[in-house]
């Protein structure tokens, strides 16, 4: 499991909003600038994170970003899961992977699946809160 620069991305402008939230939008621009990340690249991150509810959105004067969550209720997890493909250590643990005809014989599946349990129970046990708190 290698975390792409998506994820990595969502999480350091996730925390910045949270940092900078005075209850009002953020401008992407200033996200952008703040993070040293391209506008066009922010800006399709944002897409996804805001469709799966993270994140609100308004368009216009006085627009940008905002957590739609508090940073407490959202989850490392759960933003990993939106902006990579998977967080399996293996294929045959993906979500969309097909019955692998080996798996009666497989020696190593309990332990594959006990590393995918391990992950997926630290992540989800990290808040974008904590990662402000340094925790």
């Amino acid at each position: 499991m290698l975390i792409s620069t998506r994820g990595r991305y969502a999480l350091r402008v996730l925390t910045d909003m949270a940092e900078h939230d005075g209850g009002g939008y953020l401008p992407l621009k200033e996200v952008a600038a703040r993070q040293g990340i391209s506008e066009k690249y922010l800006e399709s991150v944002l897409k996804v994170l805001v469709r799966s509810g993270i994140l609100t959105g308004m368009r216009g004067k006085g627009g940008g970003y905002r957590l739609a969550l508090p940073p407490g209720e959202c989850t490392v997890g759960q933003v990993l899961r939106l902006t990579e493909e998977t967080l399996a250590p293996v294929a045959c643990l993906e979500p969309e992977a097909a019955p692998c005809p080996r798996s009666a014989q497989c020696r190593t599946l309990a332990m594959w699946q006990g590393l995918d349990k391990v992950i997926g129970e630290y992540l989800d046990g990290i808040t974008i809160g904590d990662l402000i708190d340094g925790k």
